[in-house]
C-alpha cells in the first residue's frame, strides 16, 4: 500500500490548525500568522483532500463587507487552482469576549440571538463553498460553578438553536447537515453535551434529528478517560457519524491536539481498523496543532505526518485483518460469535425456558484475548 496520501483518502485541515500560532496561557507566539491561501496550496502539494474553516479564520473578525469579499474571493481562486474542497465549516463563537458566557446558551438572550444570526451568515458562505457538514463545538457553552447557570434549561435553549438552524437550512434548500463536536472541558469548567452519548441524545429531542449527527474528536473523548473507539463504534451504530477529528492525546489532561497516533498509539490503530472495517467515507480531519517548538517547516512537516501516520495504520490493520494467524486466534477467542443473533428467526423469551447451560463449564472457558492483542501489537510494531 502506498504511504503518500492523494486526496481519494480525503484528508482534511482546518485553517486553524496549521495555522495555529502556538499561543497558549503562559506565552506569546512562536509562529507568524499563515495567509489562508498559502495554507490551501501547502496541503494541496502534500495530498490533502480538503480544508476548512471557521469564519473567523478566514474573514478577520470585524471586517466590513467589502473586506469580507476580498478575502472570500481570494480563498476561491486558491481552491479552485488547486483543486481543493471545503467539506465542512464552522463558527467562532468562543474567542471574542460577547462569547465569554457561552453563545447558543448564553444567560443573555441578546447574545443568543446574536450568535445564531452569526451562524447563519456563515452557513450561506459554506454553501456557497460546496461543504456539506456544519461543525458545532460549542466550547463556551457551560460553567465553573452549578449555580451560575440552569443546566436544564440550557438545553432547552441549545435545543431552540439547532431547531432554528435546522429550518433555515431546510428554508434555503442547502445540502448541509450539521455535526457536534462534544468535548468535557476546557475553556469551560465544563461544557454542556460533553460526550458522544450525551449528544446522541440530545439529538433524538430536535425537530429534524436527521440534520444532526456527531463530529467527535481522539482527544476529547479520552479527556473524560472514555474509549473513543466504542464511542465511533455507537456513533456508526446510529448513522451519525458525519464528520471526525483525528489527532493524539495522552489520557486525561487538558487538550493536547497531537498528531494523530502520537499519542495512543494503540487505540489510533484499532481505530483506523474500524473505520476502514465499517466503510466511514467522511472527511478524515486532523483537528491538531503543531507543537510551539515547531518552525514553519515543522508545520508541514507535522501536517504529513498526520497523514502518513494514518495510512500506516490502515495497511497494519488490513494486514492484520488478514493474518491467518489473526484469524485463527479470532477463531479460537470466538470472536465471530458475537454476530450471531441469540435467537434465531421465529424465537422468542419463551424458547429460553427449556435450556440448560452448565455454568461451572461455560464459567472455565478461556477466550485467548491476550495471545490475539500481542498479535495486534506485533502487526502495529511491525513484527513479523
Amino acid at each position: 500500500m502506498a504511504l503518500t496520501p492523494t486526496p481519494s483518502d480525503k484528508f482534511t485541515f482546518g485553517l486553524w490548525t496549521v495555522g495555529w500560532q502556538a499561543r497558549d496561557p503562559f506565552g506569546d507566539a512562536t509562529r507568524d500568522a499563515l495567509d489562508p491561501v498559502r495554507t490551501v496550496n501547502e496541503l494541496a502539494a502534500r495530498g490533502a483532500y480538503g480544508v476548512t474553516f471557521h469564519d473567523d479564520d478566514l474573514i478577520p473578525f470585524g471586517s466590513d463587507d467589502s473586506e469580507r469579499q476580498t478575502h472570500i474571493d481570494r480563498f476561491k481562486v486558491a481552491l479552485a487552482s488547486s483543486g481543493m474542497k471545503v467539506p465542512m465549516a464552522t463558527t467562532n463563537l468562543f474567542t471574542h469576549p460577547v462569547f465569554k458566557d457561552g453563545a447558543f446558551t448564553s444567560n443573555d438572550r441578546d447574545i443568543r440571538r446574536y450568535s445564531i444570526k452569526k451562524t447563519m451568515r456563515n452557513i450561506d458562505l459554506a454553501a456557497e463553498l460546496g461543504a456539506e457538514i456544519y461543525v458545532a463545538w460549542g466550547g463556551r457553552e457551560g460553567a465553573e460553578s452549578d449555580g451560575a447557570k440552569d443546566a436544564y434549561v440550557a438545553l432547552d435553549r441549545f435545543r431552540e438553536a439547532f431547531n432554528t438552524l435546522g429550518q433555515y437550512v431546510l428554508d434555503n434548500g442547502y445540502n448541509i447537515k450539521f455535526a457536534i463536536e462534544p468535548k468535557p472541558n476546557e475553556p469551560r469548567g465544563d461544557i454542556f453535551l460533553p460526550t458522544i452519548g450525551h449528544a446522541l441524545a440530545f439529538i433524538n429531542s430536535l425537530d429534524h434529528p436527521e440534520l444532526v449527527g456527531l463530529n467527535p474528536e481522539v482527544g476529547h473523548e479520552q479527556m473524560a478517560g472514555l474509549n473513543f473507539v466504542h464511542g465511533i463504534a455507537q456513533a456508526l451504530w446510529h448513522k451519525k457519524l458525519f464528520h471526525i477529528d483525528l489527532n493524539g492525546q495522552h489520557g486525561p489532561k487538558y487538550d493536547q491536539d497531537l498528531v494523530f497516533g502520537h499519542g495512543d498509539l494503540k487505540s489510533a490503530f484499532f481505530l483506523v481498523d474500524l473505520l476502514e472495517r465499517y466503510e466511514y467515507s467522511g472527511p478524515k480531519h486532523f483537528d491538531y496543532k503543531p507543537a510551539r517548538t515547531e518552525s514553519d517547516k515543522g508545520v508541514w512537516e507535522s501536517a504529513s505526518a498526520n497523514m502518513r501516520t494514518y495510512l500506516m495504520l490502515k495497511e497494519r490493520a488490513l494486514a492484520f485483518r488478514n493474518d491467518p494467524r489473526v484469524i485463527n486466534a479470532m477463531a479460537e477467542s470466538n470472536i465471530p460469535g458475537l454476530a450471531e443473533p441469540t435467537f434465531a428467526p421465529g424465537e422468542t423469551w419463551r424458547d429460553l425456558a427449556n435450556e440448560f447451560l452448565d455454568i461451572e463449564t461455560a464459567g472455565k472457558r478461556g477466550y485467548h484475548y491476550e495471545a490475539l492483542d500481542q498479535l495486534a501489537l506485533e502487526h502495529l510494531m511491525g513484527a513479523k
